[in-house]
C-alpha cells in the first residue's frame, strides 16, 4: 500500500501548478472525455464521483484517474481504507504516483486542504454530509492552487458530478465461461460550461490495442455511445 511520503510527492504550495503553462488539462481517457465538457480534468476543478442507480462508481473511479497518471500526475486518496489496488492497477492507474492517506480522522478537512496545496489530483471520501462552507472552501483551495478535487460522493457546489446509472457484466454463456467485459452507462451533470448533460455508456474490460495501449494498461476502455441529454 502507497502511503503519503512529503519527499517527491508535494510540491511547494507557492509553485505554479504547471510551469509550463501548457497542461492546465489533465488527460483522461478518451471515452472519458466526451463527458467532460474541457476533455480532461481541468485544474482548479471540481469534478465528483457519486454513488447512482447503479454500482460501478469505484471502477469509473479509476478509469478517471489512470491516464492523468500515466501522464505524470501525483494522485492521492483521503479516507477510502477499502480502496482495492489490485483492481486500480488492473485499471491502469500506475500505484507509484498514487497516496493513500485511508483513516484520516476528525479532521479530514485539513487533511484535504493540505493535499491540494500540492498533489495534483485529490480524492476526497468524505465520512458523511458536506456543509456548503466546506465544500466551497476546499473548492476554492482547489482553484488557487491548480489541483483537482474529486469528490467521491455527493458533494454541494461541483463543476461537475459523474454518476453510475446503469450497468451489466457480459461473457457468461448458459452454465459456463467467466465475466469479461462491463458497461457502465455514465451521466454527466454539472454548472457553468458543464451545463449540458451528458450521458455515455462505457465498455471495460475489452483488451486494449496494442499499438496505441499505455504500458501497464491491463484492461481498455471504451466508448459505446454517447449522446447530450436536452
Amino acid at each position: 500500500m502507497h502511503r503519503l511520503r512529503a519527499s517527491g510527492l508535494i510540491r511547494p504550495a507557492s509553485a505554479p501548478a504547471d510551469p509550463t503553462g501548457v497542461a492546465h488539462v489533465l488527460p483522461v481517457e478518451p471515452a472519458l472525455a466526451r463527458l467532460l465538457p474541457w476533455g480532461g480534468l481541468r485544474r482548479g476543478g471540481t469534478v465528483a464521483v457519486a454513488p447512482g442507480a447503479a454500482p460501478g462508481a469505484t471502477s469509473l473511479l479509476y478509469a478517471l484517474l489512470a491516464d492523468a497518471v500515466a501522464a505524470g500526475a501525483w494522485c492521492a486518496v483521503v479516507g477510502r481504507p477499502d480502496l482495492g489496488l489490485v483492481a486500480a492497477a488492473e485499471a491502469g492507474v500506475d500505484l507509484s504516483r498514487l497516496a493513500l492517506v485511508p483513516a484520516p480522522g476528525p479532521d479530514w478537512v485539513s487533511v484535504v486542504a493540505a493535499l491540494l496545496d500540492g498533489v495534483d489530483i485529490v480524492v476526497a471520501a468524505t465520512p458523511g454530509p458536506v456543509s456548503a462552507a466546506t465544500s466551497g472552501r476546499l473548492a476554492a483551495r482547489a482553484r488557487q492552487r491548480g489541483s483537482v478535487l474529486v469528490p467521491f460522493g455527493q458533494w454541494a457546489g461541483v463543476d461537475l458530478t459523474l454518476t453510475v446509472n446503469d450497468g451489466h457484466w457480459s461473457g457468461l454463456e448458459p452454465g459456463r465461461g467467466r465475466l469479461r467485459r462491463r458497461e457502465l452507462t455514465v451521466a454527466a451533470v454539472g454548472r457553468g460550461g458543464a451545463t449540458r448533460s451528458r450521458r455515455a455508456t462505457l465498455r471495460l474490460g475489452d483488451p486494449p490495442t496494442p499499438a496505441t495501449a499505455p504500458a501497464g494498461e491491463a484492461a481498455g476502455l471504451r466508448l459505446v455511445r454517447a449522446e447530450e441529454v436536452a
